[in-house]
């Protein structure tokens, strides 16, 4: 008993170590200024052809996600996805607040880089150790698992991730072009590297970090 309930609480420790890693992931993008996520991209290109809020829609399109995700992979929602859809973005909101107001960085070329690379890499990391702890994620993060469940494995999961990023990213450019918006300021280059390199990112992150913490002394 008192083994299930440390392996439940390591659960819970990497669960809320991923969200926390995809806050930073978020933020470490916006302070970058060289484009956002791939979810982001999409969100900000159709809200601004709508004229919505971009939290207004994107809580719009994250509802319709789970939909689908609640009649296809339902052992993806858990505390972890309501924990995500709540937390990421006002963590991404306080590391931007963090280093603009409180600490007034500024934010010369070699920062933006490096903003970008961890942005990169904590995005990769981020989703390899929620997605370990089995807790429930994202509703977007389960695209690629829906992906690669209705094709039967042919298309592996870092490769369906690509398709997914990839896909979300022309639709959001194309809305924007549609709406006469500023493309700059949804795409860039952080948004290319983030669509192209997540997948892959993810997957190697899961095989050789997530999974062996979390199989360690169970």
């Amino acid at each position: 008993m008192k083994s299930e309930k440390n392996f439940f609480l390591k659960r819970c420790i990497m669960m809320l170590t991923g969200i926390l890693f995809i806050g930073v992931c978020v933020g470490a993008f916006r302070l970058s200024a060289f484009g956002v996520d791939a979810f982001t991209c999409m969100n900000l290109g159709i809200s601004g052809f709508l004229h919505m809020s971009f939290g207004t829609w994107q809580l719009i399109m994250n509802a319709g996600i789970l939909v689908v995700v609640f009649f296809t992979v339902r052992h993806c929602i858990g505390a972890g996805t309501i924990v995500n859809m709540v937390g990421v973005g006002y963590m991404a909101d306080f590391i931007c607040w963090l280093f603009q107001e409180a600490l007034k960085v500024e934010m010369t070329l070699p920062l933006r880089t490096a903003a970008l690379i961890i942005g990169c890499v904590f995005a990769g990391l981020g989703v390899s150790f929620y997605m370990v702890a089995e807790m429930g994620i994202a509703p977007y993060d389960s695209v690629a698992i829906i992906i690669e469940e209705v094709t039967k494995g042919r298309i592996q999961f870092q490769y369906a991730r690509v398709l997914s990023d990839v896909t979300v990213v022309i639709t959001g450019v194309v809305f924007c072009l549609m709406s006469g918006g500023n493309l700059w300021l949804i795409i860039g280059i952080g948004t290319i590297c983030n669509a192209l390199f997540n997948g892959p990112l993810i997957q190697f992150f899961k095989a050789h970090v997530a999974q062996p913490i979390m199989n360690s002394s169970r």
